[in-house]
Parts: C-alpha cells; sequence; structure tokens
C-alpha cells in the first residue's frame, strides 16, 4: 500500500519503531502474521487504520 510522503523502502523500519514495545504479532492477524513472515511488507498487511495510527505517533507517544 503505497503512503504519500513516505519513502517505501524506509516505511516497514519506521512502522516497526513505532510499534514501539509490541511485535508485527501483536498487531497482526494470524493470515496477515503468515504474510509477513513469508515475507511481506508491513505496511501491506497492517490494516491502513493501524498504519494510520502507527505514522501519527510522534517519539513522546512511544515512551
Amino acid at each position: 500500500m503505497p503512503v504519500p510522503g513516505y519513502d517505501p523502502e524506509d516505511l516497514d523500519r519506521l512502522l516497526l519503531d513505532r510499534l514501539g514495545d509490541r511485535e508485527p504479532a501483536d498487531v497482526l492477524d494470524e493470515a496477515a502474521l503468515r504474510r509477513y513472515e513469508a515475507g511481506a511488507d508491513l505496511v501491506d498487511v497492517l490494516d491502513e487504520g493501524t498504519v494510520r495510527e502507527l505514522l501519527s505517533r510522534s517519539k513522546s507517544d512511544r515512551e
């Protein structure tokens, strides 16, 4: 899923960072987790609402 204003190559790293202490398994259902573990990009397996929520977080929100 393309996200305007974000470099696609950096987006997964950014989303993982924004998860903070959580793991992808904490926010993905079983099917999405299997796709992610098989090599799909995190941005492609997260639902749009979760992507927006993670991208809207500042560093202070995660600490």
